[in-house]
């Protein structure tokens, strides 16, 4: 497989989850409306429900990936996400179609630790790092085009069959990981399942001061993210007042973390992660404070927000693919459990952080800008730490990397 395809089906398997989430946004007021949900803010659970499955379930697909190898755990996964798919698809009621979204979230993780313990099979450093932003700019694109997607199929026809298309796009990539993807992981990283290997491999991942630090400030951040994505049609249609602009409106914020993706993917070798990352977050924190400020005083439009909030996502994008390139950086040699660990850390922390964002929402964007400040300064706290104090100094190439399986 050469370099462009392999950096576009890791995309296209990451962008699945993403796709699982943004593509329903649109269709969750008609959702509420058709199972009668008496609280608004009820809504955001077909979110939440699936970013915690998706969390939790990777810390026990670690140690599959590990021992079975990463393509036939993947196949699973994708398996079992088409048919929940279908099963939410055919949901008589909200929680049924809750089960069924819990469901799809446990069988999508596999999208989330396979891919980037392949990744790390490959490539190492600064190569993966690069690998790692242009996987998210096309892993990118979808959040652009998901709502759309939605919105389209929810004016043709009901919102179920959003389902019907998870099914077919997910049929799609199985056939292309079958078909065209090789086993990454080498023989001599094979890790048996045992309690004690298993304990042993999330020991060294927890014990990583980089790849621990940098995946919990990771975990913040995402809290903020999903604050904003749990709220967002409620965003458009309460405090903006511009509920018809929804899908435009988020298709441009979402643009701006591929912008980043593409910019990171083209200057991190040159400047190297932390130079992009760290400047990011002192960025980030600043234009979210100018953004609550906007917010609390009641001087927020459709403008300012559109402006403030893809500056927000901009820097998000350069954070994102860096981070979880440091994260990875010290643990190849137990990439799938590092893999699971973190994964597991950042989105059920991050589902959880954003839950308490999401529900806070009161009609108008304070709740969310303050959630990204405060977001921003715990993540700067525990760079700081990981880092020993140092910000933006480059590290020394860790000795001893496994040569690339791929190029």
């Amino acid at each position: 497989m050469g370099f462009p395809q392999f950096v576009v089906l890791m995309a296209a398997l990451m962008a699945l989850s993403a796709m699982g989430i943004d593509a329903m946004l649109p269709a969750l007021p008609q959702i509420a409306r058709g199972f009668h949900v008496a609280q608004a803010n009820q809504q955001q659970l077909v979110v939440t429900v699936f970013l915690l499955s998706f969390g939790a379930a990777q810390l026990f697909f670690g140690p599959l990936v590990d021992r079975y190898g990463r393509k036939p755990i993947l196949l699973w996964g994708l398996g079992f996400y088409g048919l929940f798919s279908l099963v939410a698809a055919l949901a008589p009621t909200f929680e049924l179609l809750l089960v069924a979204r819990a469901l799809q979230g446990v069988a999508i993780s596999t999208t989330r630790v396979a891919p980037i313990s392949i990744i790390r099979d490959c490539y190492s450093g600064r190569r993966m790092a690069q690998v790692m932003s242009l996987a998210f700019l096309v892993f990118m694109a979808v959040p652009i085009m998901a709502p759309t997607l939605g919105q389209a199929v929810i004016l043709l026809a009901s919102w179920r069959w959003i389902f019907g298309a998870f099914a077919i796009v997910t049929a799609l990539v199985a056939i292309w990981v079958l078909i065209k993807l090789p086993e990454t992981l080498r023989p001599e990283d094979v890790r048996p399942i045992n309690l004690f290997e298993i304990v042993d491999a999330f020991r060294i991942t927890l014990n990583s001061r980089l790849g621990m630090g940098y995946s919990l400030a990771q975990t913040v951040l995402f809290g903020g993210l999903f604050g904003f994505i749990n709220s967002a049609p409620q965003v458009f249609e309460d405090a903006l007042g511009a509920a018809d602009k929804f899908t435009m409106g988020f298709a441009i914020v979402a643009a701006f973390i591929a912008c980043a993706s593409l910019v990171n993917a083209r200057l991190v070798n040159r400047l190297g992660m932390r130079v992009m990352s760290h400047t990011a977050l002192v960025i980030f924190i600043a234009t979210s404070g100018v953004h609550a400020a906007i917010a609390i005083t009641g001087h927020e439009s459709l403008v300012s927000f559109l402006i403030l909030q893809s500056i927000t996502m901009f820097c998000f994008g350069l954070m994102s693919g860096n981070f979880g390139a440091m994260a990875m950086e010290p643990l190849g040699h137990v990439a799938g459990a590092a893999a699971s660990v973190q994964g597991f850390v950042s989105m059920v922390g991050g589902s959880i952080i954003g839950f308490f964002i999401g529900q806070s929402f009161n009609g108008t964007l304070a709740p969310i800008t303050i959630g990204y400040v405060t977001c921003g300064l715990i993540a700067l706290g525990i760079v700081l730490w990981a880092e020993k104090g140092k910000l933006f100094a480059a590290h020394a190439q860790p000795a001893g990397e496994a040569p690339p399986a791929m190029h």
